[in-house]
């Protein structure tokens, strides 16, 4: 199997992922602060992976090479959750869901700076049929609900914060190097994301409150901890090293697809025709951006 095969495996199976985690998070809601849940996840994964740098010395040895560069990629990876949590606060799902969207285009444009890569003009239109696609999934094909929808003060902050997640998947190919062991960058990005995360309690005053956690809450835990935080970050590093930020930042036209995928093996829930629809859209546009060179 090539490279590219494996890492384009890698990044629908992390898609699947974090769409299982939309719906495991929703059970959580209301529980403690999502800022301190996340801690705790950082901290746990890193718990998991640590006897596997420490003993080791190939890896051990990586450690302070790797950190100040990852540093900077979990101080994005980190200010996207928080600023995420943040916009929560102000605006709805829905809107975020629909300014998700932007982080492909996004995407190619910041590569047209920091890697030289062009964009044609059947790019941007390929980038603005996904945004399409998507937006019929995240308003379920309901005109009244996206004539609905309007810019407030969350959205604004959510616009900022996908520049953070754009940023970190850029920075994880661009920092990258060629001697560079990647489980120890996956580590050091958790630690990193442990420190970010730590501060942010500070900052905006957030008590842990991990005592009010009960059994399921804690399996739900262990899900997002294990598979879309330890997972997702080995899956997505792995595959920004060999296919680039553009191509894999491709694949969030597919999440609200995968979303409701889950939703209705798991719950039952079934698509209406629109959503169909526009996920097929969906799938087009990332094909197509996919097969690009």
């Amino acid at each position: 199997m090539s490279q590219n095969i494996k890492a384009h495996i890698f990044v629908i199976l992390a898609t699947f992922l974090v769409g299982g985690s939309f719906i495991v998070s929703q059970k959580l809601t209301g529980t403690i602060d999502p800022i301190s849940i996340t801690l705790m996840r950082f901290i746990l994964a890193s718990l998991i992976l640590a006897p596997f740098i420490l003993f080791i010395k190939k890896y051990r040895i990586k450690i302070f090479s790797t950190f100040k560069r990852t540093m900077l990629m979990s101080f994005f990876y980190s200010g996207y959750f928080i600023g995420m949590f943040k916009a929560l606060e102000l605006t709805t799902a829905l809107n975020t869901g629909a300014i998700y969207t932007l982080i492909p285009l996004l995407t190619g444009i910041l590569s047209i700076f920091i890697f030289k890569q062009n964009l044609s003009s059947k790019q941007y239109m390929v980038y603005i049929l996904g945004i399409i696609g998507t937006c019929i999934v995240v308003f379920k094909g309901n005109l009244d609900l996206f004539l609905a929808f309007s810019l407030n003060k969350g959205d604004i902050i959510f616009s900022f914060t996908i520049l953070l997640m754009t940023l970190y998947a850029i920075t994880s190919k661009y920092l990258y190097k060629k001697d560079d062991e990647l489980l120890v960058v996956v580590f050091m990005t958790l630690i990193g994301g442990c420190i970010w995360m730590g501060l942010a309690l500070v900052l905006f005053d957030i008590p842990l409150e991990w005592g009010k956690l009960n059994t399921t809450n804690f399996l739900n835990i262990g899900y997002l901890t294990i598979f879309t935080t330890l997972f997702t970050v080995f899956l997505y590093q792995s595959a920004n090293v060999i296919l680039g930020p553009k191509k894999v930042m491709a694949y969030v036209y597919l999440n609200p697809a995968v979303v409701g995928l889950i939703a209705f093996f798991i719950d039952g829930i079934i698509m209406n025709f629109f959503t169909i629809i526009g996920i097929l859209i969906s799938a087009i546009a990332t094909f197509i951006l996919l097969k690009s060179r």
